[in-house]
């Protein structure tokens, strides 16, 4: 792979000009392609880190490196801006990449390079106290969609929900299902104080019947909890329902109850206070956060002895590294980033490596409907929920749109732009694109085309050469994604793919009376088809076949 070849190139002219290469060389395509194919900023990470020119770097790595490089292979390099250093493929190996690309099949863009490190990406992890919202379908998309592009290059990554079946939240869970049972049998609503209001429950107390409410009354009077069993079974069931059709499958739903019922909270507990981050004030006992950076010391366990959620975290953070994860990846809601600096704090405080413990922060996302926000109001029927939002858009717009942006920005979902079938619509775009590449090839099988053995050579358009050099950039597409932990860069290479093959398709005829000529641009419209039905499949979207 080309991309591998100048990696390797890139840094053996590093050393050889006496410098220390970084950890990623960070190869990646230029924003403007007329400055080259590839470029590598390895100059200016160098210098940034060095304290030096970052353009008189890249001209003693550039000096080292043009020696190295086959010319029948890379026909131009150059510096370029502040010391970016760029390439240019010759023609040759851009065709010889078509080849290879069709070779690999439906694995194009896959790669070794994660060397089976165990991953755990932990997300959604939402309270099991009521319907899965859209920000957690944010994070459903975005969580599923990297443990696909980790998998893709080589790490063995897992993937698990967490669930916060414990504590006081689910007490008051079952309160409030009880009250809605009581409602429902024509007595006053009692909600208690911090409980649940959703309609959700009032549609579950309904749902039960008379019979079922007076069975499910009696036994909670006869064993409390009987009202939170209930609820916790019949909102999980829904999470999970909800997450398999919005095509999100998770390795294990694990749950908090489990950590206590084996013991782990108290063991978490007792490692912390045995490596002195522990002491007891005010009847209470505290870990002493302060000493990782934390704004202010966390209480551990409650003067009442009730351990805090807190120190639950700890405990299933040390069951992930016990079970030898050698990387924890946590996506948080954007109302749990306070919870970043004192769960990092307890992971070192554990001893693990700081580094061991990423969080990425999924930020808001926000409906808009005719060009307003939409309220977030399910009482007042407006879109609130996962389930709601599929009905409305369907699997693939949803996780599509979610990917389009940064998790760390919020996202404006519009949804009009949404129900659009057209090229408007990003997803609608490349699904086309996907249905078009089909439908040539059968044109081209009805008009007796056959691809096998065709000359690439024959490929020499402007257009042909620049979408054979987009489908080239899959394998680093994902490369990237993983590394940034970005998985939009594939929905935004997918869309680079339709741009470059919509004009192809419209300025050159495929099949046409020319056989030979035929024959390559059918290997072309091939490769395109494999390579959005790979990505698309990364992202965790349908490639429809026809449209």
């Amino acid at each position: 792979m080309i991309t591998t070849y100048l990696s390797e190139a890139v840094r053996s002219a590093v050393q050889a000009a006496g410098l220390e290469a970084p950890g990623s060389l960070g190869i990646e395509t230029p924003r403007d392609r007329a400055h080259g194919d590839l470029a590598t900023n390895v100059a200016m990470q160098i210098a940034s880190r060095d304290r030096q020119n970052p353009r008189q770097v890249a001209q003693r790595i550039l000096d080292r490196l043009r020696p190295l490089l086959d010319p029948a292979r890379v026909s131009d390099v150059h510096i370029a801006g502040p010391g970016f250093i760029n390439f240019t493929y010759h023609p040759d190996v851009v065709r010889g990449s078509l080849a290879e690309l069709l070779e690999a099949g439906a694995g194009y863009g896959s790669g070794t390079w994660g060397r089976g490190e165990r991953v755990m990406l932990e997300f959604v992890s939402a309270n099991p106290t009521g319907p899965l919202n859209v920000v957690s379908a944010r994070a459903a998309a975005v969580g599923d969609s990297l443990v696909r592009l980790f998998r893709a290059s080589g790490f063995d990554a897992r993937s698990e929900f967490y669930v916060n079946d414990a504590g006081t939240q689910v007490r008051l869970l079952g309160e409030s299902l009880l009250a809605r049972i009581r409602e429902a049998e024509g007595g006053a609503l009692e909600i208690p104080e911090n409980g649940y209001h959703g309609q959700y429950l009032k549609d579950m107390a309904e749902a039960l019947g008379p019979a079922g409410r007076a069975r499910l009354a009696e036994e909670e009077r006869r064993a409390p909890g009987a009202c939170t069993r209930h609820a916790l079974e019949a909102l999980l069931a829904g999470q999970r329902e909800d997450l398999e059709r919005f095509g999100v499958h998770f390795d294990r739903f694990f749950h908090e109850t489990e950590l206590h019922a084996a013991g782990r909270v108290q063991e978490a507990l007792a490692d912390l206070r045995a490596r002195g981050f522990v002491e007891e004030r005010e009847g209470a006992q505290w870990f002493r956060s302060t000493d990782f950076g934390d704004d202010k010391d966390r209480v551990v366990v409650r003067s009442s002895g009730e351990p805090t959620y807190f120190l639950a975290d700890t405990a299933y953070h040390r069951d992930k590294h016990e079970r030898g994860f050698g990387r924890a990846i946590d996506l948080f809601g954007p109302d749990h980033h306070g919870a970043v600096p004192r769960l990092r704090a307890a992971i070192q405080a554990l001893g693990y490596p700081a580094d061991w413990l990423e969080v990425l922060i999924v930020q808001q996302v926000n409906l808009i409907q005719g060009g307003q926000a939409v309220e977030m109001s399910k009482r007042a029927g407006r879109l609130v929920t996962l389930r709601e939002l599929l009905a409305e858009v369907g699997r693939d717009v949803a996780r599509f749109f979610f990917l389009l942006r940064g998790v760390s920005t919020h996202l404006d979902f519009d949804l009009d732009l949404a129900r659009q079938q057209s090229d408007q619509n990003p997803v609608f775009y490349v699904q086309y694109a996907h249905a078009r590449a089909c439908n040539v090839e059968r044109f081209a099988q009805e008009n007796g085309v056959e691809a096998a053995g065709a000359d690439l050579a024959r490929l020499v358009e402007p257009e042909e050469l620049e979408l054979v050099k987009v489908l080239m950039q899959l394998p680093l597409a994902v490369e990237m994604a993983v590394r940034a932990r970005e998985p939009q860069r594939i929905t935004q290479y997918l869309l680079s793919v339709g741009q470059s093959f919509h004009p192809f398709y419209q300025r050159h005829r495929v099949v046409t009376s020319e056989r030979a000529l035929s024959a390559a641009r059918l290997r072309l419209v091939q490769g395109v088809r494999q390579v959005l039905a790979r990505g698309l499949e990364l992202v965790g979207v349908s490639a429809p076949e026809r449209m």
